[in-house]
């Protein structure tokens, strides 16, 4: 199953310096507006006024950077909170006092010594008696504005580092749970080799002193078949003529076998021969087919069907037998090819698969797989798609 996650951008301390520098032009600039139409004043603005402005708004500008930075190394949500924020309101009277005093030291600074008579008289102010009358009341409301866009922004950080921390936990997670899933599915694939080994050996025991002609073609097959069965690179899914190529190396040993007394019938659909399958998905079916259907027909000759078809969105395997069918106390469901191979599909697919036993209609049994179609182009295409 794919897992889509949404990756924002990251947050850039460039993009925010330029946001906050844009923040505070914007805002001064207003502020110049409002005072060049307030009807109470003089007419325009003096260059003073404008100075003063645009470096007091300037000001602002450059202390913000540092603002944020106490409102993330002294945030209120801990236990100290109420400490936390004496520390914060005695630095807002700080600043807001420092900000004052620039502004009237600056104004003084413009003011020219002689000539401009009341202009001077109105500007000459006392710093001392400006801070005593809480004449940075305005500066202190800033700054607390300021305070509180930070510890915005603090809290907005957080939350982004801990997505971006949750995203890697969940990659991470995923990662491992495929790493399980396949070490998982690698076990189940050993376990089905030696119990093929094993029966196919049992068969070269039985025809060793009658048919010993037989016996190296079944030698010879099955090299050829544990060369493919023991490759630990071979993929979890392989399309459906690989695996068709597999299964009629098999069947040719049991051909041997049972001295050509098996006949094996195929129904493929060709738009299903690229379709992936589990990798030896058809092997433990046929198996459990040959060894208690096939070998336990007591007149004639065995016989096995193989089809497969698409049905929508699914492909849907079936292998029939002439043998007696579900007997024997549910033996054939007990099969360690048969616990593997449901065990295998629910690891692939989940709930998107099953294995299904049931009598056929004219003696014997039908074992049917199915499993979502799909091919290696769709699964090539998908990955594009996906980037």
């Amino acid at each position: 199953m794919l897992r889509f996650t949404t990756v924002s951008r990251p947050w850039s301390r460039n993009v925010e310096g330029v946001a906050i520098l844009g923040f505070w032009v914007l805002l001064g600039t207003l502020s110049l507006v409002r005072r060049a139409l307030d009807p109470r004043g003089p007419d325009g603005l003096t260059q003073p006024e404008l100075f003063v402005t645009l470096a007091e708004y300037g000001l602002w500008a450059a202390l913000t950077p540092g603002i944020f930075w106490l409102a993330r190394r002294f945030p209120l949500e801990r236990a100290d909170w109420a400490r936390r924020l004496l520390v914060h309101l005695a630095i807002a009277l700080l600043v807001a006092a420092f900000v004052e005093v620039a502004r009237l030291l600056l104004f003084r600074s413009m003011l020219f010594p002689e000539g401009i008579g009341p202009l001077r008289l109105r500007h000459r102010f006392d710093i001392g008696r400006s801070l005593l009358r809480l004449q940075s009341l305005d500066e202190l409301i800033i700054y607390l504005a300021v305070l509180a866009a930070g510890f915005a922004r603090d809290y907005f950080l957080r939350f982004r580092e801990r997505q971006a921390e949750a995203a890697r936990l969940l990659a991470e997670t995923t990662r491992l749970q495929a790493q399980l899933a396949d070490a998982r599915l690698d076990a189940l694939r050993m376990q089905l080799n030696p119990h093929f080994l094993f029966n196919t050996l049992h068969a070269v025991s039985a025809l060793v002193e009658r048919d010993p002609s037989g016996v190296r073609r079944i030698v010879a097959r099955l090299s050829t078949l544990l060369r493919r069965a023991l490759d630990t690179s071979t993929p979890q899914e392989v399309p459906l003529r690989d695996e068709l190529d597999f299964l009629r190396g098999y069947l040719d040993i049991q051909r041997v076998r049972f001295q050509d007394a098996l006949e094996v019938q195929e129904n493929i659909a060709p738009e299903t021969l690229d379709a992936l399958v589990p990798n030896l998905i058809l092997q433990p079916l046929v198996e459990n087919a040959v060894e208690h259907g096939v070998s336990r027909v007591e007149a004639g000759g065995g016989r096995i069907e193989l089809a497969v078809q698409r049905e929508a969105e699914h492909l849907v395997l079936t292998i029939r037998d002439n043998g007696p069918g579900l007997t024997g106390g549910g033996e054939r469901e007990a099969g360690v090819g048969l616990r593997n191979t449901r065990a295998r599909l629910a690891a692939l697919y989940g709930n998107d698969a099953h294995l299904n036993l049931a009598p056929a209609e004219e003696g014997g049994l039908v074992a049917t797989v199915t499993l979502p179609y799909h091919t290696a182009a769709d699964l090539l295409a998908t990955a594009r798609t996906d980037a």
